[in-house]
């Protein structure tokens, strides 16, 4: 995204929630979307451990050079103003670095990556682009960023850009369970039912759902309550990894390689049967820290410049052997469609780790999109602003899509001459994207609100093209 940097919920050093699909490290893959091979057959729940996103995390803008102003939503607080510089220190003085349109793709990619995989079921998605591992470093890399400032102050505004998102997914959702009969006698007691629902106020722990509901005919396939609530453990594995953040960054430059790969060492441990974790709240938590724990951190070491410090034929050279492991510990322990890396959560951890290395290592950092890249500008724009309303709802688009595909075997000419689309996922696809439009219309300007922006309901970066701060007014 080039010239001003677009609004969105990335740009601000408060960061925004993702750096961005799994209901745990430790859940089963996605299955693919039903009716696409030999007629109509009822919605199956998809699961992947692949979104936000909250998703999104670096490419994370920073504030803009002085120089060329850009909307008040991308740049840091100015709390003074500075002199104008001398002549001469002026040609010297360091310009601030702006919005990194590198990241900007790869969370844009992570995205519609988790929606393709979600929908297609295709194991080998994961690890052609490990989504998560690329979301969760940029979210690491912005949050080591926002670290300069006080940590209890980055906390709370990450926690004020996440969870007002959640909050307007959990009033619609919460609320049509109740409708349908869930209540406190369905947590095999009410005193344990109320606790876990606070848990969609402040997702300590994956929040609670009713399991088996029926759908509307015609509409939203069975189980519907459990597609809404899948994406909900990356909003708790990010919750958990801001929290830890301040500690980790203090840990990542005391001693910055034992940080790093602590992670993927605690993921071995869960592996190999070294470490037991009674709890399945607990165990579930802590192997999605182990699994994707390590990516965060990278993204905080890339910040803090631990990798530049490496020779730079040290990651070119040893990573691959990594990535490698992992990739082979994946094929030796069942790798299949239906039980893919996801369900691998250490492949899974070196795999992401190898991937995300690379992609840092290679980082261009762009200011400006390349001419190839250029007219994707509004999409990619889009895809970052919204990126947390995307992600809590593309599940429950993707049931619903199909669903309504499904409506289509009703009609003879359809079943008769038209099998062969019926069963083609990609038709789904573009409905999917269709409604998932419709949500970053119906829903996404709740990102807006928690950020403190005016609100947008389809925020691609037009609207502020062209515009410039007021003369006198400081950049917030």
């Amino acid at each position: 995204m080039s010239t001003v940097p677009p609004q969105s919920p990335w740009p601000s050093p408060d960061g925004d929630p993702w750096g961005g699909n799994h209901q745990g490290a430790h859940a089963g893959p996605p299955a693919p979307v039903p009716g696409f091979a030999g007629g109509p057959t009822a919605p199956q729940k998809a699961q992947d451990m692949t979104a936000p996103p909250f998703p999104s995390g670096p490419g994370n803008p920073a504030v803009p050079p002085l120089s060329h102003p850009a909307p008040a939503a991308h740049t840091a607080l100015l709390t003074e103003t500075a002199p104008p510089p001398a002549a001469d220190t002026a040609k010297t003085a360091p310009r601030k670095p702006g919005r990194d349109r590198y990241f900007d793709l790869l969370r844009a990619l992570a995205l519609f990556r988790v929606v393709f995989y979600h929908l297609m079921g295709w194991a080998w998605l994961p690890v052609v682009f490990p989504s998560m591992g690329v979301m969760f470093a940029l979210a690491g890399n912005l949050m080591a960023r926002s670290l300069k400032r006080p940590a209890v102050q980055v906390v709370r505004s990450r926690m004020r850009r996440l969870l007002p998102p959640l909050w307007l997914l959990g009033a619609i959702g919460v609320t049509g369970m109740l409708i349908q009969g869930w209540g406190p006698d369905s947590d095999g007691h009410p005193g344990w039912w109320w606790l876990h629902l606070t848990f969609w106020i402040v997702p300590l722990s994956d929040p609670p759902y009713a399991e088996g509901l029926h759908g509307i005919h015609g509409v939203i396939g069975d189980d519907w309550a459990a597609e809404l609530a899948g994406p909900l453990w990356y909003i708790r594995a990010y919750l958990w990894y801001v929290l830890l953040s301040p500690f980790i960054l203090k840990a990542l430059r005391a001693l910055p390689w034992p940080t790093i790969l602590s992670p993927i060492a605690l993921a071995a441990a869960l592996e190999f049967g070294w470490l037991h974790i009674p709890s399945v709240r607990i165990d579930s938590a802590v192997t999605d820290f182990s699994t994707f724990g390590a990516c965060w951190i990278l993204g905080m070491a890339h910040q803090e410049g631990v990798l530049k410090r490496l020779p730079r034929y040290v990651v070119p050279s040893l990573v691959p052997f990594v990535a490698g492991f992992g990739l082979w510990y994946a094929l030796s322990h069942g790798f299949k469609a239906g039980h893919d890396l996801d369900d691998i959560p250490f492949a899974q951890s070196l795999w992401s780790f190898g991937t995300v290395m690379l992609l840092l290592h290679v980082s261009p950092s762009w200011t400006e999109w390349p001419r190839v890249l250029r007219r994707f500008d509004r999409l990619i724009t889009l895809l970052n602003s919204r990126a947390v309303t995307i992600y809590l709802w593309h599940n429950i688009c993707i049931l619903t899509a199909a669903t309504l595909w499904d409506q289509l075997w009703g009609f003879d000419v359809m079943y008769e001459h038209f099998s062969w689309l019926l069963e083609s996922p990609w038709p789904v696809l573009v409905l999917v994207w269709f409604l998932i439009g419709g949500c970053v219309v119906w829903f996404g300007w709740m990102e807006d609100v928690a950020a403190k922006r005016k609100p947008q309901l389809w925020p691609d970066g037009s609207q502020n093209k062209g515009r410039r701060p007021k003369a006198g007014t400081h950049r917030a």
